[in-house]
């Protein structure tokens, strides 16, 4: 009985910005849940953000890409922390070896950082292959959608707030309240001021931010919440929704996600999807009230890369 035809084994190269188109198809059949369109991850590939370290590779066989992973130094921590990111396998090419020559690669690019220890993130059934390779899950993290045909009506602005697209707000401003928002959120890594530069090649910049659907208030002529929409065709990823601290309490994240939605939705958006952890109560009870459901669960782990010293 003669043995079975070996399959063709995969090669591992960097990323090219024309890999964009298959990067996304590939995401799209694994992850249908993430939104970064062609654009954006030809973007990502071509240009990436200035000392982050960023690197993405592909695996390929016979021509057609079946893998992605990327990897950096995490740019929301003074940390050395690395970001070890959307490791995904074609799911007719699983159990071959393919997902560890990718980690492989992506340990490699990250080892001249000297770095303390890596971040990443698995579904549900890859716990186990993120065990193998010393990542423990710490923190559950939850994805869902809502159809923009049946959203919450927009309710009254209160008095003193001023709704307005973020295609008028000035840059400065949105990133000024991303920080000061974005500083106690839940996460496996502290979070620490993304300097204004950074911010703008990672997030202002990005060709996939929709600047017109993204939505910001002001309360005496000061920007004190905002909601950022990254679009890909008829579908959008809320990129991220705060308020800074001292306007807490006020509706106003509510407000600005619920603006940017109907103004998504008007712009041709059919689904929308976002991301939190699961610890991120406040935000979770918002996306509730909004008719968002769960779609899938993601676990946040961790890989330490220096002994811990137990105190004596």
């Amino acid at each position: 009985m003669s043995n079975p035809a070996r399959r063709p084994s995969a090669s591992i190269r960097p990323a090219e910005p024309d890999d964009a188109q298959a990067v996304v198809a590939l995401r799209t059949l694994v992850l249908p849940f993430l939104v970064r369109g062609v654009a954006s991850t030809r973007q990502m590939i071509a240009t990436p953000t200035p000392g982050l370290h960023w690197a993405g590779f592909v695996a390929e066989v016979d021509g057609k890409i079946i893998g992605w992973v990327s990897a950096s130094r995490n740019e929301h921590t003074t940390e050395a922390v690395g970001e070890v990111s959307l490791l995904h396998v074609h799911p007719d090419q699983r159990r071959r070896g393919i997902g560890a020559a990718l980690l492989a690669r992506a340990l490699e690019h990250l080892a001249p950082l000297d770095l303390d220890r890596l971040h990443g993130r698995a579904l549900p059934e890859a716990l186990p292959f993120a065990r193998r390779h010393g990542f423990a899950p710490s923190r559950q993290e939850r994805f869902s959608a809502l159809d923009l045909h049946a959203l919450p009506p927009l309710p009254e602005t209160p008095d003193g707030v001023r709704l307005l697209s973020l295609a008028e707000a000035d840059p400065r401003q949105v990133h000024r309240v991303d920080v000061l928002a974005s500083a106690d959120e839940p996460g496996v890594v502290a979070s620490g001021a993304i300097g204004y530069d950074h911010w703008c090649a990672g997030t202002w910049d990005n060709v996939g931010l929709d600047r017109e659907a993204s939505m910001g208030a002001e309360v005496g002529g000061v920007l004190a919440a905002i909601s950022l929409v990254k679009r890909d065709g008829e579908r959008m990823w809320t990129d991220y929704t705060g308020t800074v601290p001292e306007h807490r309490g006020r509706g106003l994240a509510r407000l600005v996600k619920l603006a940017a939605l109907h103004r998504a939705a008007a712009r041709g958006i059919t689904v929308a999807y976002t991301g939190n952890d699961e610890a991120n109560a406040p935000m979770l009870a918002i996306n509730t009230r909004l008719g968002y459901r769960q779609v899938a669960s993601q676990w946040s782990c961790v890989r330490e890369l220096r002994p811990t010293v137990s105190p004596p």
